[in-house]
């Protein structure tokens, strides 16, 4: 067989893995922070405490904020996806299969991503729950659950600059479909209305959307109304793909590869709002 066939191959299946990771293959990483190219198995995320305004007198030294400066650390790991693809397959000139295969990997490794920014979620320690009605572990995602997180983030002044964000379970994202204010155009704008689109919608100043993939404990699912800069995630490696030919299959073994981590940088700006299902 071609070299030259060969490293054509794994150019284009390498390019279809990561369109298809950057479509569709992760909903979270654009909703935390993301940082790319790190070297080595971790690195650190900055978090600053908040800072104290002062007068001082004429003539004085200014007063001093003395911030509190911290770093958490993320931890990297490597995760492969891979695949035999048979050579009577004729994958190089049948351009669907080729693409199927290559979904496979990337949805794989974005579902991984994903698992990863959960797992930070999951570290967290502020939760909406209490014993007003619609707040307890006996009811689903209610209305009065997403207002007391609402009121939670903006008690510890998380700012409301268009970077919150809020992910669901599909049963709860049935339930807010519920929630006149969550559904009718006369709250939210004709724009914004969830049945345009089932992916995502802005509703409390936040974008919400609907995902698979979230902690269920029991019959608790748990959701999260959080702050962009509350997570970071890190990649030292963006998904790559490599397709090596085994003569004794008569087949091509497709590897997809990433190296990447996430950490909860800040439990202050992730709330936890545990819905019975």
């Amino acid at each position: 067989m071609s070299t030259q066939i060969d490293a054509v191959f794994t150019k284009q299946f390498q390019a279809e893995v990561h369109e298809a990771y950057q479509r569709q293959g992760s909903k979270l990483r654009k909703t935390v922070r993301s940082k790319t190219g790190v070297n080595g198995t971790s690195t650190f995320f900055p978090k600053v405490g908040k800072g104290v305004a002062a007068a001082k007198t004429r003539h004085g030294a200014v007063p001093v904020m003395n911030l509190e400066h911290a770093q958490v650390e993320c931890i990297l790991q490597d995760y492969y996806a891979g695949d035999w693809v048979d050579r009577l397959d004729e994958l190089k000139t049948n351009l669907d299969e080729r693409e199927v295969i290559a979904n496979a990997g990337a949805y794989a490794l974005g579902r991984k991503t994903d698992e990863l920014v959960i797992a930070a979620f999951d570290t967290g320690t502020r939760e909406a729950v209490g014993t007003a009605p619609g707040t307890t572990d006996t009811d689903g995602l209610t209305k009065a659950k997403v207002l007391m997180a609402f009121e939670m983030l903006g008690a510890s002044d998380v700012p409301d600059d268009g970077n919150r964000y809020a992910v669901v379970g599909w049963k709860q994202w049935s339930e807010l479909l519920e929630i006149e204010e969550f559904a009718s155009a006369d709250y939210v704008g004709a724009e914004e209305l969830p049945w345009r689109g089932t992916q995502a919608k802005r509703w409390l100043g936040a974008m919400w959307m609907p995902h698979s993939g979230l902690t269920k404990v029991g019959a608790l699912r748990y959701c999260y109304f959080y702050h962009r800069t509350a997570v970071g995630h890190a990649a030292a490696a963006e998904v790559q793909t490599d397709v090596t030919w085994h003569g004794d299959r008569a087949a091509h073994f497709i590897a997809n590869m990433m190296s990447q981590g996430a950490v909860l940088v800040d439990d202050t700006g992730v709330i936890r709002m545990r819905a019975f299902e």
